[in-house]
């Protein structure tokens, strides 16, 4: 379940005009009774970021943006469904992808229960670049990105993989809360409807 403060990114628009339409929808959502100078630059970053986004294999997305303490923050959430490791049940599949997040990722890796089932938490750091084309000189720059990512491992071979982002610190607290409350509304069911809670799979 995402929070209503968490608009949809459009990344799987039919074309330009209904990409531009909803890009349209989503900042007057976002920044309602801000300047067009502001919803335009917010407009712009989710088009250059769908890209990036499909790249990934997002099959949603949604931004979030809002003030702390009168700091503007902002946080991006996408889901992205993945090929588990070769493995054998839910339980291996967990330990693999840990220790494959352990050797590359370099963030913090742990093993968390959620009410669907086992998955695994990696909380780390990284250099996102924003492009010249936004900025004043037209010369880019990094900047760090905080990020939490949630892979949520189903018994069919595919893992479930969602990932909270933020550039601004002073919204760390608030938007990793609400992660945790994102992923933790996972429900998953078996084909004749009746719920299904991975980890009791092979109990």
């Amino acid at each position: 379940m995402m929070p209503e403060v968490f608009h949809d990114i459009p990344i799987h628009a039919a074309d330009d005009d209904e990409a531009v339409r909803l890009l349209g929808e989503l900042v007057e959502k976002a920044l309602p009774g801000a300047g067009e100078e502001a919803q335009t630059a917010l407009a712009v970053t989710c088009a250059l970021g769908v890209d990036e986004l499909l790249a990934a294999g997002a099959e949603y997305a949604g931004i979030c943006v809002t003030a702390i303490d009168e700091t503007p923050c902002t946080a991006t959430v996408f889901a992205a469904l993945l090929d588990s490791p070769d493995s054998v049940g839910t339980r291996d599949t967990v330990k693999a992808i840990s220790a494959s997040l352990r050797r590359l990722d370099g963030g913090e890796v742990s093993r968390i229960e959620l009410p669907c089932g086992s998955a695994v938490s990696c909380i780390g750091a990284r250099d996102d670049k924003v492009i010249g084309e936004l900025t004043d000189s037209g010369e880019g720059f990094t900047f760090p990105m905080s990020y939490i990512r949630v892979y949520v491992p189903f018994p069919n071979g595919t893992t479930l993989m969602m990932e909270m982002s933020t550039p601004t610190a002073a919204g760390w607290d608030m938007f990793s809360t609400m992660f945790g409350n994102i992923v933790s509304s996972i429900r998953l069911f078996h084909a004749d409807g009746s719920p299904l809670i991975t980890s009791a799979v092979e109990t």
